[in-house]
């Protein structure tokens, strides 16, 4: 017996107030209606319905049946509409892990505008440079920057991650500036360590592909910490714009090696899977998108940032330093 199907039938003869009412309803013969009927009854134990040739009635047992199972069954279309509404509105908690300093820098005015507009939205950021597990770690999406190893994952591109290798005026007056890549293995450089090869730098030039080997005094798995180094004067380093596109905007710091291309990483914005898109995390990933996208405000001006080497010490292909 298909016990669902029996409650609803026991509802409907009820409401119908005949067997015969209700079987065509349901698109039933009277006698598998009755039959149904008697199938419940005899499964609980007790009678439901108290049967004449006149009309039908329900036993005691049967209105307390009754009041429980309408109850029941409008709770259920209640969790149903209500699972439906989530699937097509943006609501609920909403956890997402992201990347410490491209977060720091912009997802709070990003995230602050997109919550007012969604107000029935509670958000849950974990900052974190080390890839989470979404699935054992109970995230919805993330923030990923970079070369996609898990393919469990659906990857959407928001943003690319334009990189620039940049240097302090002050470090470049007094160590020189490179004019060539293979000039950094005499320089102090600044490593990022969240890389396949921190300590290999690939630059590329028409047909020209070089893969530099560098070294210096600071190796870290935070961007913000290299950038504030290299602000300082200790050394070179490769860094994304959306750090450090500030900096050469306002002098700071200075690029070089601008006729070289360097690769170019891509932000993404990923989700396990195998299981639909809540709107929740589907309205996010559009309104990040959006916001940034192709090109985003952190790459404003920096194609016009290329400047000449300082006069003290300007390098020349193969000098060492």
């Amino acid at each position: 017996m298909d016990r669902y199907a029996a409650m609803q039938l026991f509802l409907r003869v009820v409401d119908d107030g005949s067997f015969a009412a209700a079987a065509n309803h349901s698109g039933i013969s009277r006698a598998q209606a009755s039959k149904l009927i008697r199938a419940l009854e005899e499964d609980l134990g007790v009678r439901l319905i108290q049967r004449t040739t006149r009309k039908l009635s329900l036993t005691e047992a049967g209105r307390h049946y009754h009041e429980r199972v309408a109850a029941a069954m409008a709770a259920l279309s209640e969790a149903a509409a209500e699972a439906g509404q989530r699937q097509t509105e943006p609501r609920g908690h909403l956890r997402v892990s992201a990347p410490t300093s491209f977060a720091t820098r912009h997802l709070g005015d990003a995230l602050t505008e997109f919550l007012r507009r969604n107000p029935r939205i509670e958000l849950e950021l974990d900052l974190n440079d080390r890839r989470a597990d979404l699935v054992r770690d109970g995230f919805d999406m993330a923030i990923r920057i970079g070369h996609l190893a898990d393919s469990s994952l659906i990857a959407r591109r928001i943003a690319p991650a334009r990189m620039l290798a940049v240097a302090a005026p002050a470090y470049l007056k007094t160590h020189g500036t490179p004019t060539h890549p293979q000039q950094l293995e005499s320089h102090s450089a600044l490593l990022y360590t969240l890389t396949a090869h921190p300590d290999v730098w690939t630059f590329a030039r028409e047909q020209e592909t070089l893969n530099v080997r560098v070294h210096g005094p600071l190796h870290a798995s935070n961007g913000d910490v290299l950038a504030a180094a290299v602000v300082r004067g200790l050394g070179v380093a490769v860094q994304p714009s959306f750090i450090v596109g500030n900096l050469v905007r306002s002098g700071e710091l200075m690029r070089i090696l601008c006729d070289w291309r360097l690769p170019e990483a891509t932000i993404y914005a990923v989700y396990p899977a195998g299981r639909s898109l809540p709107a929740k995390t589907r309205s996010l990933i559009d309104f990040l998108a959006a916001r940034f996208g192709d090109e985003p405000y952190w790459d404003e001006g920096l194609s016009s940032t290329a400047t000449s080497a300082p006069a003290s010490r300007r390098g020349q292909p193969g000098a060492k330093f």
